[in-house]
């Protein structure tokens, strides 16, 4: 190569190179920023599904509670039960897809049948049947709040499995960006290395010049 394509190519890659590693710069970083969105996103819904999971157990203690308490925890545990329905409103906006949207029906199915059950248990708590409301707390609505506690655990789970993967997507993303970034220092490094020699063979050759 002579020395004047050597001092094309330099001026050349001088100017390619920058606008390269801005470029991938550039990539790297916003494939990143949409892994990172997709981990929050992801880590917001898995504590959707655990919060569904404690207001199960929330909504079921304090019903136990007025039920022994002659009633007096009522007003807690309805505003138990409001918080569980502000919840799951929020649930079915943002857990769309096919696995979310059938695990959230049937919490709510399982929901609306607990509630049923707890307007029968309250109305005899009333008419002074404390026994009638008690069997109905530990027999079915027992088996209700076990079925709800079970699909919130399934709900969790599904979350929990999904922001693992999207976590070890965002870690792959940054792996494969940190590896361009060092192929493109490395042309870097050549570019260095050719404006080196060709000033080399220019300084040389100024000096043969200069001999004769």
């Amino acid at each position: 190569m002579t020395i004047r394509a050597k001092l094309y190519a330099a001026i050349a890659l001088t100017i390619i190179g920058p606008l390269v590693t801005i470029a991938v710069a550039l990539q790297g970083q916003a494939d990143l920023g949409d892994r990172f969105d997709d981990v929050q996103e992801r880590a917001s819904h898995e504590a959707l599904a655990r919060e569904l999971k404690f207001g199960v157990t929330d909504v079921n203690g304090w019903q136990t509670a007025y039920g022994y308490d002659d009633g007096r925890s009522r007003p807690v545990f309805e505003r138990s039960v409001a918080a569980f329905r502000a919840d799951l409103r929020t649930a079915r906006e943002q857990l769309t897809d096919g696995a979310e949207v059938d695990l959230l029906r049937r919490l709510s199915e399982e929901f609306g049948e607990f509630l049923e059950l707890d307007v029968v248990a309250y109305r005899a708590l009333q008419e002074g049947r404390e026994q009638v409301t008690k069997r109905i707390f530990l027999g079915p609505e027992l088996v209700r709040f076990e079925s709800m506690a079970r699909i919130a655990e399934d709900l969790a789970r599904y979350e929990r499995r999904r922001a693992a993967a999207t976590e070890r997507a965002f870690d792959d993303a940054r792996d494969d960006a940190r590896k361009r970034l060092i192929a493109v220092a490395l042309g870097a490094g050549l570019v260095i290395v050719l404006l080196l020699v060709t000033a080399w063979d220019v300084a040389r050759l100024a000096l043969e010049r200069d001999r004769r």
